[in-house]
């Protein structure tokens, strides 16, 4: 890597960025943390870089909250009749829901919690149909942002959660590529495995409790054999083995020269999708440095039986008391959140908001009364319609607009929902432009008529 030219910044924040996504196997923040901690304590460029670095933000700046939720999907592929790679209606294999708890004065490291669903789990899509949960990343025909929305849509519905504010997703190829540039690791399978799917590409045979140096094609072959007793819920738990073996090489080996930094780098240039901004990256890697690798909070969604779909076969059933729980203490309990400066809030205009009003909560009128209440208010409601589903339990806020990011601030304060959640979403109305959309959830049922505090008049 040439260094900086004279007069032209070095650009930490697309090294450290790209780094945490191409680390992103499963614990994307993790690992970029680790990156750049390893960066930072050896003398080169790029620590000098960082070091001189201005401003980097804090993520509760970015995300206006002290936990982040974030929607990881690798997805599968297939070979057609001339054995090449098809990944254009892809589903997912691997799904993770993982809650980023930032670092406060309570908890100065943050922690991470990780809930994996199988990918063969019963849900009820948006259009009322049963299916496995994976199926919502497919027919999307090679869209992958309009493919991880709708998984995020179907993965928070099914955790009973009010969304995800990122999604990061990973061809197959990233864990391989990944595990190989890094060298490698040292996996010891605790069962025998002989199998082979010739039209998969898939050949495993290993024998239980022998140590094995595991490229990344080996590894990813280990992590998705599925054929023994328990099936998903066992795979799960292979991965999650290679997740940790990679986080505790990637932390112990510190791979900060340059040569494995430009390998990290190519690896996500091939293989990840994410609507994660870089700035957003970076903070959130420099802010989760120090994180305790002992406190990785690791479950998945337990299942109490299993049946048939005409659709699609065999499904798991979900324990859905036990997933309550889990959800409640990963995603729920403590949750805190940091309000942007209400002063830059309250300079904002109504009048200068275009908002689309889409009823999701199932009761018919409400997206009419919440298009009413804003418009006396001032906003500008663009259109009124309903949601793709009636089953959203809390109202969101979607932002379109790049020119005025608080939008969405300034309607979820009209509104004082206290479960409303603010998302950036690119997609916009194309007919009417709007800068921001309210999906209206049950959880304004009842909620009193806004009220507006003399400071956002």
């Amino acid at each position: 890597m040439a260094p900086p030219e004279p007069g032209r910044p070095f650009s930490v924040r697309t090294l450290v960025g790209r780094l945490l996504i191409a680390l992103g196997l499963a614990v994307g923040v993790l690992t970029g943390a680790i990156a750049v901690q390893s960066i930072v304590e050896h003398s080169n460029p790029i620590a000098t870089a960082i070091s001189d670095f201005p401003v980097i933000p804090s993520p509760q700046s970015e995300f206006h909250k002290d936990r982040v939720a974030i929607l990881l999907l690798g997805i599968d592929y297939d070979y057609n009749n001339l054995d090449e790679e098809m990944s254009a209606n892809a589903r997912t294999d691997t799904i993770k829901a993982v809650a980023v708890n930032l670092p406060t004065s309570a908890n100065p490291n943050g922690s991470i919690s990780i809930l994996s669903v199988p990918r063969d789990t019963d849900v009820v899509m948006p259009n009322g149909r049963e299916n496995k949960i994976n199926a919502a990343y497919g027919g999307y025909n090679g869209n992958t942002a309009a493919a991880a929305h709708n998984s995020e849509k179907v993965v928070a519905s099914f955790l009973g959660i009010p969304g995800f504010d990122r999604y990061v997703t990973l061809r197959i190829d990233a864990t391989k590529d990944l595990i190989d540039a890094i060298g490698g690791i040292d996996v010891v399978p605790d069962e025998t495995m002989n199998y082979d799917d010739s039209w998969g590409h898939l050949h495993i045979h290993f024998i239980g409790g022998k140590k094995y140096h595991m490229d990344g094609e080996a590894a990813v072959s280990y992590s998705r054999f599925r054929h023994d007793a328990c099936s998903d819920p066992c795979r799960i738990k292979r991965q999650d083995q290679v997740i940790k073996l990679v986080v505790a090489k990637l932390k112990n080996d510190k791979f900060n020269d340059l040569l494995h930094i430009n390998q990290l780098i190519d690896v996500v240039r091939r293989n990840t999708y994410t609507d994660l901004s870089q700035q957003e990256m970076l903070s959130l890697a420099w802010a989760m440095q120090h994180v305790d690798l002992a406190k990785i909070d690791a479950e998945q969604v337990p299942f109490v039986t299993d049946k048939d779909l005409p659709c699609c076969g065999d499904v798991l059933v979900a324990d859905d008391a036990a997933k309550s729980q889990l959800v409640t203490k990963m995603f729920l309990q403590g949750l805190t959140s940091t309000p942007a400066d209400p002063s830059a809030v309250a300079k904002i205009d109504p009048a200068t908001i275009h908002v689309d009003v889409r009823n999701g909560s199932g009761v018919k009128g409400q997206g009419a009364r919440v298009a009413a209440q804003l418009r006396k208010i001032g906003f500008l409601i663009a259109s009124v319609g309903n949601a793709d589903a009636f089953t959203y339990d809390a109202t969101e806020i979607h932002v379109h607009s790049t020119a005025t990011p608080l939008a969405g601030e300034r309607v979820r304060v009209a509104l004082a929902i206290k479960t409303a959640t603010v998302q950036p979403d690119a997609t916009a109305n194309p007919s009417t432009g709007s800068d921001v959309t309210v999906i209206v959830g049950r959880d304004y049922a009842g909620t009193a008529a806004p009220t507006e505090t003399s400071s956002l008049k």
